[in-house]
């Protein structure tokens, strides 16, 4: 990639061992929901994560909704979750014909607040959901506490964070169950695909019913219970074996993007690398940073702009939840959320970056910046 090119925000690493996992799942004619590579990538993934059990989905939303459903929540239950993230992680609460109740994050790790959680439980709590945002682990210890003492299902929603540790842990059994996506901007994809992981035996048992359309596993095309298609495909499966085996590789290289990107960009004024807590290795899913004072607006936008014209894409920071229509009568103030969803951005995070790619990207942040900082 030369210095001419465009650069954008995201894109797959993908190669030879790919192409022949692949090649292999296609010739052997189990290109559905059933083959070798599917059991495979659940027996990897779950040892990779430390967890018990696998579950593979087709993508890291039905992932979300499958553990709740298994979970049995339904309508006239509450389920907690951060305002800051992506719409999925409330629309599978949504899903159940719950309610997502919303709180606001810390401005620390950019995670979902454990005190305000539990300020928010009621007589209607059923679980929470916690976001590692931005590849950075939530408060489990504390939210594990905090549900322990009131019997709630806790969730985490890892789609950003494979490959991330706290104390020393990694993601995947810090919460009662953990979902996964492999969408094609992720750190390792199958372009769609998630997974659930989880060391709850009789949860694992449900999601696997209700991932196959409820069918139960010892009489065929009987259903006990109304279940969903929510199954991944062995294709699917041999790309996610194949990216499994380099994701040391993989992690490796886009740790060394963003940590280039946090060093470089120290001393412009304007901008701030995304914090992160002692005992946690943050996942590298993108190089975040926020951009201006707190409280300040406009600026992040600007930013994009002229990184725009200088050929760096760009990605703002979720739109708050509440702020979206289908959640616009969501009670409680987020003034956190607020803040860093005025004032985030992503820059370009991927592993085929070289050290040129990402120089000059680094160049034309700072040149924007200049820019920006001339004009105020």
């Amino acid at each position: 990639m030369s210095a001419q090119d465009r650069y954008p925000v995201a894109r797959p690493c993908l190669s030879d061992l790919e192409e022949r996992y692949l090649l292999d799942a296609y010739r052997s004619g189990w290109v559905s929901s059933q083959g070798p590579y599917l059991q495979r990538f659940e027996e990897q993934f779950a040892a990779r994560c430390g967890a018990a059990t696998a579950v593979a989905t087709g993508n890291g939303t039905v992932a979300l909704h499958l553990v709740l459903a298994a979970a049995g929540i339904g309508p006239g239950d509450e389920v907690i979750v951060p305002a800051l993230t992506y719409v999925a992680t409330a629309n599978a609460v949504t899903y159940c014909g719950a309610r997502p109740v919303f709180v606001d994050v810390s401005p620390e790790s950019w995670c979902i607040d454990v005190e305000q959680a539990a300020a928010a439980v009621g007589p209607r709590t059923r679980a929470v959901v916690a976001v590692d945002l931005y590849g950075h682990p939530a408060d489990y210890p504390a939210l594990r506490a905090l549900c322990a003492r009131h019997g709630l299902l806790l969730v985490a929603d890892a789609a950003e964070s494979f490959g991330a540790l706290l104390d020393g842990r990694p993601t995947g059994d810090l919460a009662d169950a953990t979902t996964f996506s492999f969408f094609g901007n992720k750190v390792i994809t199958a372009g769609e695909g998630g997974c659930v992981t989880t060391s709850d035996p009789a949860l694992a048992e449900r999601m696997r019913l209700l991932r196959n359309q409820g069918m139960d596993p010892r009489r065929r095309y009987f259903f006990p219970v109304v279940g969903f298609n929510y199954r991944l495909t062995n294709l699917a499966a041999a790309l996610l074996c194949a990216q499994l085996e380099r994701a040391d590789e993989i992690v490796g290289r886009r740790d060394a993007v963003i940590a280039t990107y946090e060093r470089e960009l120290s001393d412009p004024p304007l901008i701030n690398p995304q914090p992160v807590l002692p005992g946690v290795r943050r996942a590298p899913w993108m190089a975040s940073f926020l951009v201006g004072p707190p409280g300040t607006g406009g600026l992040r936008d600007e930013l994009a702009r002229t990184l725009d014209l200088l050929g760096v894409d760009t990605r703002p920071f979720f739109v708050p939840i509440p702020d979206l229509p289908p959640y616009a009568d969501a009670a409680g103030d987020h003034p956190v959320t607020a803040d860093l969803a005025r004032r985030g951005i992503n820059l370009p995070t991927f592993a085929e970056l070289s050290d040129v790619d990402v120089k000059v990207i680094i160049d034309r942040v700072r040149a924007a910046l200049s820019g920006i900082s001339g004009r105020r």
